[in-house]
This record gives C-alpha cells, sequence and structure tokens, in this order.
C-alpha cells in the first residue's frame, strides 16, 4: 500500500487555544476522512495541546511544533524541546523552515543538530528546504537545496522518520508559486541527494509555496510530490477542507 500523501498546515504565530478549538470544530464538519492521506497541523507551541485534545478521537491526523530545541531540558528560555513537544501532544517537529533560517537566522549546522534531537526523540523529523529568489535567478537552486539536506541529514539512519519538504522561500506568503514541472523538478534534485545520502527512495517529498484550493491538484498530480505544506491557505477550514479534498 502506498504511503499517505500528507497535507500539512503551518498556521505560524496565529491561533491561540481558543481560536485552534473553533477552527476545529469547523473543519471537522466540512473533512471528509478517506484512506490514503494524513492531515498534519503545526500550531504555535502554546496551541499544541489543544489541537491534539481537539484530534485525539479522529484518525488521518497529525500533531507537530513548528520548531525544536536540541537540548532535552535547562535554561533556555523560549525554547521548547522534544520532550515538551511530545508531552504536549505533538509527533511531529517542522525542522529548518525558511523562517526559521531567514528570520532568526538559524544555520545549516543548528538545523542538522535539530533534526538529530526531533529523530532520536521519536518524533517525525519534516525537514524544510529552499532557495531565495536571488539564489533562484543566478541558477543555485539545485546548489542551496543539496547543501541544505547534506547538512541536516547526513549520518541520518535509513529508517528514520523523515518526510522533506521543498519550500521556494520567493513563493511563501507571496502570491507566487513554482509551476507544477518546477517543483516536480526539484523534487527528483530532492531524491538524488537522498539517494546520495543511502536514505530510501520513497522518503515522501512536499511542496510548500502559496499553495491554495485552485493550484493544489495540479501539483499534486506530478510524480514524486507526495503532499503539500500550507501557510495562509490553512488559516481558514473551508480553504484547508477544500485542499485536503484534493488529490
Amino acid at each position: 500500500m502506498a504511503d499517505p500523501t500528507i497535507f500539512a498546515a503551518n498556521w505560524k504565530m496565529h491561533m491561540q487555544p481558543g481560536e485552534a478549538r473553533t477552527f476545529l470544530e469547523q473543519f471537522l464538519t466540512l473533512d471528509q476522512p478517506r484512506p490514503g492521506r494524513t492531515v498534519a497541523f503545526f500550531p504555535p507551541s502554546v496551541s499544541i495541546e489543544a489541537v491534539a485534545d481537539e484530534l485525539r478521537e479522529h484518525q488521518q491526523f497529525l500533531v507537530g511544533a513548528q520548531d525544536i530545541y536540541w537540548e532535552p531540558k535547562g535554561a533556555f528560555t523560549g525554547a521548547t524541546s522534544v520532550a515538551l513537544a511530545r508531552g504536549a501532544g505533538a509527533g511531529a517537529a517542522l525542522i529548518g523552515h525558511s523562517e526559521r533560517r531567514h528570520v532568526f537566522g538559524e544555520t545549516d549546522e543548528e538545523t542538522a543538530r535539530k533534526v538529530r534531537a526531533v529523530l532520536d526523540g521519536g518524533l517525525m523529523a519534516m525537514l524544510c528546504v529552499g532557495e531565495t529568489l536571488e539564489e533562484r535567478e543566478a541558477g543555485r537552486t539545485s546548489a542551496v537545496v543539496t547543501r541544505q539536506l547534506t547538512a541536516a541529514l547526513t549520518g541520518v539512519e535509513r529508517g528514520a522518520d523523515l518526510v522533506v519538504a521543498y519550500e521556494p522561500v520567493w513563493a511563501i506568503g507571496t502570491g507566487r508559486n513554482a509551476t507544477p514541472a518546477d517543483a516536480a523538478a526539484v523534487h527528483r534534485t530532492i531524491r538524488e541527494v537522498l539517494a546520495d545520502l543511502g536514505l530510501p527512495p520513497g522518503t515522501r517529498i512536499l511542496y510548500g509555496g502559496s499553495v491554495k484550493p485552485g493550484n493544489v491538484a495540479g501539483l499534486l498530480a506530478e510524480e514524486g510530490v507526495d503532499g503539500v505544506l500550507v501557510g495562509g491557505a490553512s488559516l481558514d477550514p473551508e480553504s484547508w477542507a477544500a485542499i485536503c479534498a484534493a488529490g
């Protein structure tokens, strides 16, 4: 049986606990569960437990943290460890999102430490990679994605619970998105790098960047696109339900 298509909602710095509960009440009335699909929610850390509680009795759903710090505990004000996230109900974590890299200055080395902490702690790691507009226009997309993957995944075991999300930075929240063919081409590059690193060819690769109800089907129709990572369009229950009905 094929691995499920993943529809992942990154709520970023939106949705306090009460808002998250209201959203899910509305979404669950609209959603049509079906085989071959996993819907993942990545709320802000203060809302992880609320989302996990609302989804506890429902199948096909996964809750994750938007970021993880690699230390297990200690004097790290504002940070969230694997154990804290797991205790709140998270089963996964986003790592290396472009906003962590480009807004908060996260380095490739830090991303690698986070990936290892997440995998060692028993959570799914959803590693984000992607190029800026400047890098794309300079013809460096493959080089950037290869560098990010190699830095984060060298030494990761073949059986690791890993998903990769390709998110071109120039397409996030801009209304622009890579064409389905563009996305598929980069996904092929990612698979080549994963193979070079000894990771399985079936590793799931998502596309993220201005995904909407109107373009999601075209993206998912491309070979090698195993799901989507969605920001703004996942903040409305009707929009998100429409996206999750695609594919």
